[in-house]
């Protein structure tokens, strides 16, 4: 009896799976799949000439590959949208399984002083690499330049049609298209809701004098909030040539997001440059200041870690000459710059783009979504992964996070559902 050879067969293929969008959802998803369910054809769509564009340019041409916070009811905190649905994913697939997913794959990875994880060669290219050869291995195929036009559900499965007129008909479908108003506008008329987008981590345009000619200063710890709701935030900011950024910034434009865009982006913020005091503990530190060192200059002086140059113009904008010593300088002044310290209000008109790191709240509303499968409640073999999702977090690798999670549960649920 001859027995066939099989060692270096490939396994026939008994089902088609479609994944649109050749980024970190798609990728992860089409490798999950892929390494599964060997007998699968998984078949990457993608629109550009490109792959991977957003890991190419995150963290600054880095990428940051996720955050080392490795409790899920902690990790959760920092998704203004689709915390509660996020909860029992994490428990499935956390930050510590993606570090583990890419060091089993020869990525060495690194916990930055922020809890930012990176590659330790500091270059997106190795992610880009890893993704590109798993990908490879697993018998995934790309095809690029290969925009989806519509699809739709058929007795023979998934009706796909690229803007070229080339057909597939998929067992399942997959879309992890990021932010895409044409995708969307073709789940709507599968009757999906979808959330309008809006950005949802963006910088703040301001024309001050208090801050003109201050690009570049940082200050170590700030609280933002916006007047008129309640919404607040803190950490580092920086002053730019627009405005204003740093992280208490963008924390602020993805927690407020939709408010801020109902107003137009143009609305007041008051900041606390003394980090969390309050005006009458920095009123006393002043008294103090002028106390015990009754000779020296006001606007040489600064309070706390504020910077030298910003605690000048904060000193002017309370009416405090360059050359006034403490001892001439009136109680009733000394609550003007407590005021300027503690409650410093900048209107904002407009916001900038945070790089090219664009990220929207908005996509497939989220009571659409079976988040044990990361599929859709409606439409059998319907899965999404990443930012097409209404799930939208702050910066750190928060967002990578929730489209590897999301992803690593698709591509498996596409694997194993019949």
């Amino acid at each position: 009896m001859q027995f066939e050879n099989r060692k270096n067969k490939m396994p026939e293929k008994n089902k088609k799976i479609i994944i649109v969008g050749g980024g970190a959802a798609g990728f992860f998803a089409a490798i999950a799949c892929a390494e599964n369910d060997p007998k699968a054809e998984v078949i990457i769509l993608e629109k550009s000439a490109q792959v991977l564009g957003k890991v190419k340019i995150s963290g600054g041409g880095r990428c940051n590959v996720t955050h080392a916070c490795f409790e899920p009811k902690e990790l959760v905190k920092y998704y203004p949208r689709g915390a509660k649905e996020m909860l029992g994913p994490f428990h499935r697939f956390m930050t510590g399984d993606t570090m583990e997913w890419f060091e089993n794959r020869n990525i060495s990875l690194k916990i930055e002083v922020d809890n930012r994880v990176f590659p330790t060669s500091d270059n997106s290219q190795s992610i880009i690499n890893c993704l590109m050869e798993s990908a490879e291995k697993a018998g995934v195929k790309i095809l690029y330049k290969t925009g989806v036009e519509k699809f739709e559900l058929q007795e023979s499965g998934w009706f796909v049609t690229t803007t070229s007129g080339e057909h597939f008909i998929a067992n399942k479908l997959m879309l992890a298209t990021g932010s895409s108003n044409q995708i969307w506008e073709q789940l709507k008329k599968l009757n999906i809701k979808c959330i309008e987008p809006v950005p949802s981590l963006f910088t703040f345009n301001i024309k001050d004098e208090r801050i003109e000619g201050l690009m570049g200063l940082s200050v170590k710890d700030v609280s933002i909030k916006i007047n008129g709701c309640n919404l607040e935030t803190s950490g580092p900011m920086l002053i730019t040539h627009w405005g204003m950024s740093g992280p208490a910034i963008l924390k602020l434009s993805s927690v407020a997001a939709r408010n801020l865009s109902d107003l137009k982006y143009n609305f007041e913020i008051c900041i606390n440059f003394s980090g969390h005091h309050n005006k009458e503990e920095v009123l006393e530190l002043l008294q103090c200041y002028k106390l015990n060192e009754p000779k020296k200059f006001v606007c040489l002086q600064p309070q706390s870690e504020t910077p030298a140059r910003l605690w000048k113009r904060l000193c002017l904008h309370a009416g405090i000459g360059e050359n006034q010593n403490w001892a001439d300088t009136t109680n009733i002044k000394l609550k003007e710059l407590s005021n300027s310290i503690v409650e410093s209000n900048f209107k904002v008109s407009g916001k900038s783009t945070f790089k090219e790191e664009f990220v929207t709240s908005g996509g497939v509303a989220l009571d659409e979504i079976d988040f044990k499968k990361f599929a859709s409640k409606k439409y059998p073999h319907l899965y999404f992964a990443g930012e097409i999702l209404d799930i939208d977090a702050l910066t750190g690798g928060f967002n990578f996070q929730a489209a590897w999670t999301g992803a690593y549960i698709a591509g498996h649920a596409m694997a194993s559902d019949m």
